[in-house]
């Protein structure tokens, strides 16, 4: 199970992340959205395309712009749409379960 941490709490969890650039990108549904505050922030990459942003805030505690996402990836990078990583004092932690095979289901 893979773990988004900030000031001590899981503020998202999922049993598999998809990596891309050495990054963790958590499903949508993973994040505990009470945590969660939309950023006017955005970046531009140049093969994934515009980033929104999030700030976390837990117990008063407030990282902004500490979760990115593409709402309208490339074609490239379509695998991450909406999907979120993190930055800026977030920690992940735990180990990425394997997709099932053929055989397995």
């Amino acid at each position: 199970m893979m773990r988004a941490i900030f000031n001590g709490v899981v503020i998202a969890e999922t049993p598999r992340t998809k990596r891309v650039e050495g990054n963790d990108y958590f499903p949508p549904d993973s994040l505990k959205r009470e945590y969660f505050t939309d950023s006017p922030t955005k970046s531009l990459c140049p093969w994934k395309g515009v980033a929104r942003y999030y700030s976390v805030s837990v117990d008063g505690v407030t990282s902004p712009d500490a979760a990115w996402y593409y709402p309208h990836p490339s074609p490239l990078a379509r695998r991450i749409k909406n999907h979120v990583a993190f930055w800026n004092g977030v920690t992940i932690e735990g180990t990425r379960e394997k997709k099932p095979t053929a055989q397995s289901r």
